[in-house]
């Protein structure tokens, strides 16, 4: 653990600083004095060019260590200070990062002249990177091989060289050895066979023979007799006990057609829970649970503004894009100079290979880097309609461009194509959630003809097996975090479990929200067998009454392309008049996702469609998420959420520079 990290300038001024544990000034000042000013440890530093902190021998002072990196051209030092018995293996790519982070974000604030304050919210980017750089560390500390030992039994002294004792005489036993216990059962596996040089292995338990007695074995008739009375008796009992376990079967348990058990009700089938007790009135959620619900750390999912409101982060991309950056641009600078300087001709000529500077693109030019481009995002999940769609459209807006001098057709092409991604994936229209909850649940008091304030409904679709429970799970996670009081209505009356899988759910996120001091969340629920439409209208119809905030509507999955049960959804949106729908879809889905976005978004009538994506398994396709760009390509409807992972914390926001770069990549 680090106990002091500071950005300083080369004069001693602190720009920025974050301590975990106090450290004396004098052991920066002595850093300073003995690394800058009197170059004591490395000569020449205070006019080197920009060190990486891999390159930078470490300095100790006292019973601490410090490695360093240094800026040049803005004479910035940083500096991290943790304690000489820890090795903290991840300091170096810290520092690094950290450089070139404050660099790019702060960089024009401290180029100004004089400047010895920097204004700069910067602790969460440093506790981003501190916190990411710990986990790798321990994930690589828990994979590496454990060290196995070898027996370190010591040899036997015999002249034969064996390790086991000789065999001892039959029918008599040492008295180091254990009689075997005819009733234990054996562990043990069967003995593989050895040299024949060695006697052979000892058997199992069962395998045992007893030696007969003979003349001199000194075993009178009477304990004869009831050594064999005994071993018949055991004998017997033992098939008695495999007999009655024979014949009990499984029982089968009955049902009615409330999906209740019609008999043996006092046994527990619920087993989601090690707690068995009912809660009051019958509520399945409101009973004593266990603790065995892991704490969700909801600064790693989000941050909380200046006004309380806590905000999901989109995929640590900022921090992410930064460091990008600035990789690639090392490696052009790397490759550029190795291209010209060490390469000659050969290599010059082919840095400017497809070079069209100055010419006015025509249809044949462009033709195939767009075939190579069509086959590029196809090959990132984008369905191949919404592929052809895209190279057809920007082909047209380049038919007649005229190029930049030293601009290749290549890198034409890609410019357009990121503008033309960029364009489809920014929403049009809002998308801050918390924003159109509140304007309902507590509406302007000075507006004379705004509404009265009722719950927002928020309604989740979807085919089978894309994840609409887990995600409407971790939106109620989300929602819980600003404190609204929310009500799940279990309105997939087909699926058999579903009503359990949502009675676990919101049982954590009770536990959760007790435990976090958050907002309330309940579960309103009717059974199997019903009509969802009228469920989702009577949980609306309850919320109203009990005074919650948000209605949260799970839907029963379904084929988009089975008529008869999609038709069943303008029904739902009639009853229930949600305010948002939304659709999940699946990352990997691939070519199916257009034909799944628009019949979705066409089956709720004439004058109701969906309101956004939530794209669930974005943590399972890497850099193939394409599938974003076809549903919005495909309906012209936003992505709201990303699902990343299966914790109640795994939901994001979409950066649309993110997905661009992943798509482009």
């Amino acid at each position: 653990m680090l106990d002091e990290f500071e950005i300083l300038t080369t004069s001693g001024v602190v720009l920025w600083s974050k301590s975990y544990i106090p450290v004396s000034a004098g052991v920066i000042n002595s850093f300073i004095k003995d690394v800058f000013i009197e170059e004591t440890v490395v000569p020449g530093a205070s006019v080197a060019d920009d060190a990486s902190a891999a390159k930078n021998p470490s300095y100790k002072k006292d019973k601490y260590t410090l490695r360093w990196a240094s800026v040049k051209d803005l004479g910035l030092i940083f500096v991290a200070v943790y304690q000489s018995l820890l090795h903290l293996s991840w300091v170096d790519k810290l520092l690094d990062n950290i450089q070139i982070l404050f660099v790019d974000l702060y960089g024009d604030q401290v180029k100004k002249p004089h400047t010895s304050i920097v204004e700069c919210d910067f602790d969460g980017y440093f506790d981003q990177q501190v916190k990411e750089l710990e986990g790798s560390a321990e994930r690589l500390t828990q994979r590496a091989p454990q060290i196995v030992h070898d027996d370190l039994t010591p040899p036997s002294s015999s002249d034969n060289g064996l390790d086991e004792p000789p065999p001892h005489l039959p029918g008599l036993l040492g008295n180091h050895q254990r009689k075997p216990d005819s009733n234990s059962p054996s562990t043990e596996v069967t003995p593989t066979s050895t040299p024949g040089t060695s006697r052979p292995g000892t058997p199992q338990t069962g395998h045992l023979l007893s030696a007969k007695p003979g003349r001199g074995s000194g075993m009178s008739r009477r304990a004869k007799k009831a050594a064999a009375t005994n071993t018949a008796t055991s004998n017997e009992n033992l098939k008695k006990r495999e007999k009655t376990g024979k014949s009990k079967g499984k029982q089968m348990r009955k049902w009615d057609a409330g999906g209740m058990a019609d008999d043996d009700n006092d046994i527990v089938l619920d087993y989601s829970s090690t707690a068995v007790s009912g809660g009051m009135d019958g509520d399945p959620t409101s009973r004593p649970v266990s603790s065995g619900v892991d704490t969700v750390d909801a600064a790693t999912s989000g941050t909380r503004t200046g006004k309380g409101q806590y905000v999901l982060k989109d995929l640590d991309d900022e921090v992410h894009s930064i460091l990008q950056d600035a990789n690639d641009k090392k490696a052009q600078s790397a490759i550029s100079s190795k291209g010209v300087v060490g390469a000659g001709l050969g290599a010059i000529s082919g840095l400017f290979r497809n070079v069209v500077g100055g010419k006015t693109l025509t249809k044949e030019d462009l033709e195939k880097p767009m075939k190579g481009m069509e086959e590029h995002l196809i090959k990132k999940n984008v369905a191949r309609e919404a592929a052809v769609r895209l190279c057809d459209g920007v082909e047209k807006e380049l038919i007649g461009h005229k190029t930049g001098s030293f601009e290749s057709v290549d890198s034409t092409i890609r410019t357009a194509m990121e503008s033309s991604l960029r364009k489809i994936l920014t929403p049009t229209t809002s998308l801050d959630i918390l924003r159109s909850i509140t304007s309902v649940t507590q509406p302007s008091k000075s507006n004379p003809l705004s509404a009265p304030p009722r719950p927002y409904v928020i309604s989740i679709v979807g085919v089978n097996g894309v994840g609409k429970s887990t995600n409407l799970s971790k939106l109620a996670f989300f929602l819980l975090q600003n404190n609204f009081k929310l009500l799940i209505a279990a309105c997939d009356t087909f699926r058999s479990g579903a009503v359990e899988q949502l009675r676990v759910h919101a049982r954590n996120l009770k536990e959760l929200s007790q435990r976090e001091g958050l907002g309330s969340v309940e579960l309103y629920e009717k059974g199997y067998g019903k009509d969802a439409a009228h469920i989702a209208k009577d949980a609306v119809a309850h919320a109203a009454q009990q005074g919650f905030d948000v209605v949260l509507i799970d839907t029963a999955g379904r084929r988009h392309n089975d008529a008869r049960l999609m038709s069943s959804l303008e029904k739902f949106a009639q009853l229930a008049r949600p305010d948002k729908i939304l659709m999940v879809g699946e990352a990997l889905v691939g070519t199916d996702s257009v034909a799944q976005a628009r019949a979705f978004n066409a089956a709720f009538g004439g004058k109701r469609g969906l309101d956004g994506f939530i794209i669930s398994k974005c943590d399972t396709v890497g850099e193939m998420v394409g599938t974003l760009v076809s549903m919005v390509h495909a309906t012209g409807i936003p992505v709201v959420f990303l699902g990343t992972g299966q914790h109640y914390g795994d939901l994001r926001t979409v950066n649309v520079g993110w997905v661009v770069g992943l798509l482009m990549s």
